[in-house]
């Protein structure tokens, strides 16, 4: 496959399926699925079955040379709020707080896991981890197809970093893929995550559905339900509502809103 300046490739890393999808470096709403490739479950080996399945699609796409990021699904990963313990100056006194809040949430040890984070010895912050095996099997697959690895990070992590400059102050963000809305509640000024929420979404889900779900996540996290939802993803068409009313909670689309 010939490159172009300024287009790479985002690879979609799914336990059930892997999606190769060329992306310009310049045009947000300039994405193209290349190829998809299902995966068969495999309880003993799923990374290896994740790793077969892209080496199948990419093998055929002839992607040696490209620059790639890959984004993992929610199911892969874990993402996790952590408060700096008091008098933290160490980089160390972050990362022992993160593996703590860690194994109280998860009921194990990091060990078996890449942690990153924003770190900050200020204010609370979110950490990010995935497994270790996993990246081992990326970086694998990688090198086998001669790819040029420029990120790894969880789905909505890479949205939020594309699209965080459009989020209004007063709004939410949310991703949706694959019948999921990931919510992202910032704070007011639209620039911090304050929480992150992967929830289902009913086959029924209307904008009632999507007002409802907004302000009982806004109680659940002691906040003041949004003004305005911004999507990123294919949203349901019923869910846009350009203006707020007191019946429904307004939602936009973001520009260059393709997954």
């Amino acid at each position: 496959m010939l490159k172009a300046f300024g287009l790479s490739l985002r690879i979609d890393v799914a336990p059930h399926a892997v999606s190769v999808l060329r992306v310009s470096r310049w045009r947000a709403d300039a994405v193209t699925l290349l190829a998809r490739q299902s995966i068969a479950p495999s309880g003993e080996h799923p990374f290896d079955a994740i790793g077969n399945a892209l080496r199948a699609v990419l093998g055929e796409l002839e992607v040696g040379g490209w620059a790639a990021q890959f984004t993992l699904s929610d199911e892969l990963t874990r993402m996790w709020r952590v408060t700096p313990p008091p008098g933290a100056a160490r980089m160390a006194d972050l990362e022992g707080a993160a593996g703590l809040r860690f194994q109280s949430l998860y009921g194990e040890p990091p060990s078996a896991w890449r942690v990153a984070a924003d770190w900050d010895a200020a204010q609370p912050f979110f950490a990010a981890a995935v497994p270790q095996r996993l990246l081992d099997v990326l970086q694998a697959v990688a090198q086998d197809c001669r790819l040029a690895i420029v990120g790894i990070a969880p789905r909505i992590v890479s949205a939020w970093n594309r699209c965080r400059r459009g989020v209004k102050a007063g709004a939410w963000f949310g991703l949706v893929h694959e019948q999921l809305l990931t919510l992202a509640a910032t704070d007011t000024d639209g620039k911090r995550i304050r929480a992150i929420r992967p929830l289902p979404i009913p086959p029924d889900a209307d904008q009632a559905w999507l007002t409802r779900t907004l302000q009982r996540e806004a109680l659940l996290l002691d906040m003041a339900p949004p003004a305005l939802l911004q999507l990123h993803g294919a949203a349901p068409a019923g869910w846009i509502q350009p203006l707020a009313s007191a019946s429904h909670i307004a939602c936009q689309p973001l520009a260059g809103s393709a997954v």
